[in-house]
């Protein structure tokens, strides 16, 4: 897939569309986390557009087009949702505008980026800030004004609001079995993280819109799940204590399905041929379940996506060295 060309009208009307299958997402993210969320959209929203119009500004260019194309809001939303409800209001706005600065702009805007945006912000986020990066607050427990008082620091919340996250959870665990997990760990829901399961097939609908809608092709989704489920059914070593946890945790818990349908799936930071973008999928998926299990963060997305995206070029070679057919 061609990169796409920031006034080009292509690039609007898919970014509305993608904005509108995270709908779902969004949802169920709020009715499991409360206003957080929205908070942290807004948050986001408004860094990302005034940074794009700062850079516009000062790189003299034409506004209209550069700020309405929606790429920036966009990013935004897929970095607000990524990042754990209620966090503090510097955390929020120090990742999108690092997203926008490092991600975007720094290599000239729309259509040039090797990195995904969102992707950077989050990871930049990640290495400089991990305490408050680790602050995940238990479902359904904190009221608008309580939330706003936490995000801007002007009262006091008590610690018992947060939880370690269910891959968090596994991540640590050392003698309780996965079934005790599962029974006695208010982090665990039926089948992976409790609640996120269900904001994991929120975003499952959203990205099936985006599928049918052809926004997105099912390559590199395709690729990067069933490469998950398939290292974690190999490595998965039963319900004991130190089991990795099972192919259906891993595919409903942390930011998977947002992951597979609405980051990997960016046309200009990922791959574009159909091949590629398997392979692209598929590196994000085995590298995801590494750093889960055995690397320093808990869910790992953020950091697989960026290095398969250093992997692009090699893909699309690899790919076509092999499509070229043999000479007689």
């Amino acid at each position: 897939m061609p990169a796409l060309d920031a006034v080009d009208d292509r690039l609007q009307q898919a970014m509305k569309l993608v904005l509108l299958a995270t709908l779902p997402g969004i949802l169920a993210a709020f009715w499991l986390y409360g206003w957080g969320v929205l908070i942290n959209l807004l948050l986001a929203a408004t860094a990302a557009l005034a940074v794009e119009a700062a850079v516009v500004q000062w790189r003299k260019q034409p506004p209209g087009p550069t700020l309405s194309d929606g790429s920036a809001l966009v990013s935004a939303t897929l970095l607000a949702l990524a990042l754990p409800p209620y966090c503090p209001w510097w955390l929020t706005l120090s990742a999108a505008a690092s997203a926008m600065v490092f991600g975007k702009h720094l290599y000239g805007g729309v259509g040039s980026n090797p990195f995904n945006p969102a992707m950077l912000g989050l990871a930049l986020v990640l290495v400089t800030f991990p305490q408050p990066m680790t602050h995940w607050p238990l479902p359904h427990g904190m009221d608008l004004l309580s939330g706003l008082q936490h995000v801007f620091g002007i009262g006091h919340v008590p610690d018992a609001w947060v939880q370690a996250t269910a891959l968090d959870s596994l991540r640590i665990n050392k003698s309780l079995t996965m079934d005790e997990l599962f029974a006695g760990n208010p982090a665990f829901g039926h089948f992976g993280g409790r609640g996120v399961e269900w904001v994991n097939l929120a975003f499952v609908a959203g990205g099936a819109f985006l599928l049918q809608r052809r926004v997105i092709s099912w390559h590199a989704p395709v690729g990067m799940l069933a490469s998950l489920f398939i290292i974690s059914l190999l490595c998965w070593n039963g319900s004991g204590s130190d089991s990795h946890g099972s192919p259906l945790f891993h595919l409903l818990t942390g930011a998977t399905m947002l992951g597979a349908f609405f980051i990997i799936t960016e046309p200009v930071s990922g791959a574009r041929s159909p091949g590629a973008k398997l392979l692209f999928g598929a590196g994000v998926g085995l590298l995801t379940y590494l750093i889960r299990t055995w690397g320093g963060y808990p869910d790992g997305i953020a950091f697989a996506v960026l290095l398969m995206n250093l992997c692009v070029p090699a893909l699309e070679r690899f790919v076509a060295a092999r499509q070229q057919p043999e000479a007689p």
